[in-house]
């Protein structure tokens, strides 16, 4: 257990790497892949980001490269990545990790795909390499939640092997209205 005096918890730095893609800290020449990727109506459609009504900027995304997404992993929340694809170098997507909470050992994935990169299995790639390290890092949870209109968001949980829990009825604002969260789990048991 974590006293509350003790420092705050960290994951380690790490590189994550799957047969397609490698998981990597952001950095300053993601920003216009990362303006370019949130700036979608695809992406704006379940994500509202930076806040239900409000444009992505590109200093947000400078905002988020330089200072929130390593800001992640110093605060003890989590991990970002930028997942790149290996022989091409081209920018995919932002993966991560979210709402540690450490006492628990239990954590969130979120993620957004760039519009190139959606419906060749990246996300499902590396959601499952993000989730196997983090059970290997000793956690006992990793949640992932998507709107329940998000069929795409849902069939990466299933077949990475989350297991639905249930929805979270009006959990998330949006750009437009609010939505359902289907709520989905992997515990240290789930993997084969």
């Amino acid at each position: 257990m974590i006293s509350s005096d003790s420092p705050t918890p960290t994951l380690p730095a790490a590189i994550l790497r799957t047969d397609r893609l490698r998981l990597r800290a952001f950095t300053e020449a993601d920003i216009d892949d990362v303006l370019a990727g949130v700036s979608d109506p695809g992406t704006q459609r379940w994500l509202p980001i930076p806040g239900p009504g409000q444009p992505y900027t590109r200093e947000a995304a400078q905002q988020w490269c330089l200072e929130s997404a390593p800001g992640a992993r110093a605060s003890g929340d989590g991990q970002q990545w930028a997942a790149i694809e290996a022989t091409t170098d081209r920018f995919v997507g932002s993966f991560g990790l979210t709402r540690t909470r450490w006492q628990a050992m239990s954590t969130e994935v979120g993620y957004w795909v760039a519009p190139w990169a959606r419906g060749h299995g990246f996300a499902t790639e590396a959601v499952a390499a993000m989730a196997r390290w983090t059970l290997d890092q000793g956690f006992q949870r990793v949640e992932l939640k998507a709107a329940t209109g998000n069929t795409a968001s849902r069939r990466v949980a299933e077949k990475t092997g989350f297991h639905f829990e249930g929805t979270e009825r009006n959990a998330m604002p949006l750009h437009e209205g609010r939505a359902d969260l289907a709520v989905y789990s992997l515990i240290p048991g789930d993997l084969g």
